[in-house]
C-alpha cells in the first residue's frame, strides 16, 4: 500500500493547476504592491530573469535557460512588513522604489525549490522536510510556436518556453489525507504523543508593541504571532495570512500600535476613527510625518508604479492558507479573523482536517483553560507521516 502511494509522480498533483503568476527580480517593491492589489493574487513568484525580454523571446530561450529560475515568492504581508520599518516609514516613496529582491533577502534560502514533473512524491516530501514551502514544477503542456506568438508579454506565464505551477505543503497534506487509512494507526494518535507540538512559537502580550520582527519571522515559518493575556492564555493572533487581505496603510499601524490595538485595527476591517487618530498621533510623536501618506485615503503613492514585470494568472492558492477568506486586496474583503485552536489530546487526523478546512498551515494548541501550549504546522504533520511510510516499506 505504501508503494502505491509513492509510485505517484509530482505531476499527478499538478493536474488542473494554473500557471504561476510571476514577477521579475528587476521589479520594484512598488510594482509588486501594485500588481498584488490590482490582480488579487495572494503570492507572486519572483524569477531571476526578465521574463519579457529573455524567457519569452524565441531567440533567447536556449541561451538563457539556466538563468531563468524562480528564486522566491512575495505577498502583501512581505510589502507591509517592509514598509513598517522605521527607515522606510521616514520615506515611503523611496522605499517603494527599492528592488523587490530586498523582500527576499529577509527570508531564509530554500523556501522555493525546483523539481521535475517525473520526480517521486517521496522526493517532494523530503524537500519539504528540508525546509521548502513551495515546489516549482514544469507543466507538461507542450507549447507550439503559434501559442508562443499569441502570448503577449504583458500576460505571458512562460519561462524557458515552459509554464510552471507550484506545489505547496498544503497540497501534500491534502493528498496524504486522501489516503490516510493506509497510515493507520498513526493518524489516530494524539499530537502530543506524536511529539509534533512546537512549543517555541511566536508570542507577544496584549499590551506589548506589535513586534514587527516576530510578524516577519512567522511569515517565513508559515505560522502566526499569538497574543497572550497576563496569564498566558491565547486571546487572538496577528496572522500574516490576514495581512495578505489588508493594504499598505497597515504598515503605520504595525509600527505604532500595541499587539492588542493592532489586532482590533485588523479585525475591524475598516479601522475605527479613534485607532486611526492614535496611529497619526504616534507617527507625529516619532517624527514620522511622511508615513501619514500611508493612511490617507488617496495617497497616490503607487501612481508611478507599473505592472510591466508581471505575468498574470488565476491561481489563488499560492502556498499559504487563506482561512476560508475571500481573496482581495484589503481588509474589507470579508475575511475571517477567527483563531483556530486544538488540544494536546486532539488526534493527528482531526488536526489535519481542521487546518485544511480553514486553509491554514498551522493550528494553535491550547489547554482547556486557554493557556497556550504551542503550535502544530504542516511540516510536523508531514514528518510524522513520512516516518510512518519509512516503516512500511
Amino acid at each position: 500500500m505504501a508503494v502505491s502511494i509513492l509510485s505517484h509522480e509530482v505531476s499527478d498533483l499538478c493536474l488542473g493547476k494554473p500557471a504561476l503568476s510571476s514577477l521579475s527580480v528587476s521589479a520594484t517593491v512598488g510594482e509588486a504592491l501594485s500588481v498584488l492589489k490590482r490582480f488579487g493574487d495572494l503570492f507572486l513568484s519572483v524569477w531571476s530573469c526578465d521574463q519579457h525580454h529573455r524567457c519569452n523571446s524565441p531567440r533567447s530561450i536556449k541561451v538563457d535557460f539556466a538563468e531563468c529560475k524562480c528564486i522566491g515568492k512575495v505577498c502583501l504581508a512581505d510589502v507591509i512588513c517592509f514598509l513598517s520599518k522605521e527607515e522606510n516609514l521616514k520615506n515611503p516613496g523611496k522605499a517603494l522604489q527599492e528592488p523587490v529582491s530586498l523582500l527576499l533577502n529577509s527570508k531564509v534560502s530554500g523556501l522555493v525549490r525546483h523539481l521535475e514533473p517525473h520526480a517521486s512524491l517521496l522526493e517532494a516530501i523530503d524537500l519539504i522536510l528540508e525546509g521548502a514551502q513551495n515546489l516549482v514544477i514544469p507543466l507538461h503542456s507542450p507549447f507550439t510556436r503559434k501559442k508562443l506568438i499569441s502570448n503577449s508579454t504583458a500576460n505571458s506565464t512562460l519561462h524557458n518556453n515552459r509554464e510552471y505551477c507550484w506545489l505547496t505543503q498544503e497540497d501534500i497534506v491534502r493528498y496524504l489525507l486522501n489516503s490516510i487509512g493506509l497510515f493507520s494507526p498513526t493518524p489516530n494518535h494524539t499530537i502530543e504523543s506524536l511529539n509534533i507540538i512546537d512549543t517555541e512559537s511566536f508570542t507577544v502580550h496584549y499590551d506589548d508593541p506589535a513586534a514587527l520582527p516576530l510578524i516577519s519571522q512567522s511569515l517565513v515559518k508559515q505560522t502566526s504571532v499569538a497574543i497572550l493575556d497576563a496569564d498566558g492564555k491565547l486571546i487572538g493572533e496577528i496572522s500574516p495570512f490576514t495581512l495578505n487581505f489588508c493594504d499598505e496603510t497597515l504598515a503605520a499601524a504595525i509600527a505604532t500600535l500595541s499587539a492588542g490595538e493592532l489586532m482590533a485595527y485588523i479585525e475591524c476591517g475598516d479601522p475605527p476613527e479613534d485607532l486611526i487618530m492614535l496611529v497619526k498621533e504616534r507617527l507625529e510623536e516619532r517624527n514620522l510625518g511622511p508615513a501619514l501618506d500611508l493612511i490617507e485615503e488617496e495617497s497616490g503613492i503607487l501612481s508611478s508604479s507599473s505592472d510591466s514585470s508581471y505575468s498574470s494568472s488565476s491561481d489563488e492558492e499560492f502556498g499559504m492558507g487563506r482561512s476560508g477568506r475571500v481573496a482581495g486586496n484589503s481588509a474589507r474583503a470579508g475575511r475571517s479573523t477567527e483563531t483556530i485552536v486544538c488540544y494536546p489530546w486532539s488526534s493527528l487526523v482531526a488536526v489535519m482536517i481542521q487546518a485544511l478546512s480553514h486553509r491554514l498551515s498551522y493550528t494553535w494548541v491550547i489547554e482547556e483553560d486557554g493557556t497556550l501550549v504551542g503550535v502544530v504546522n504542516f511540516a510536523g504533520m508531514i514528518k510524522v507521516l513520512r516516518e510512518r511510510l519509512r516503516s512500511m516499506v
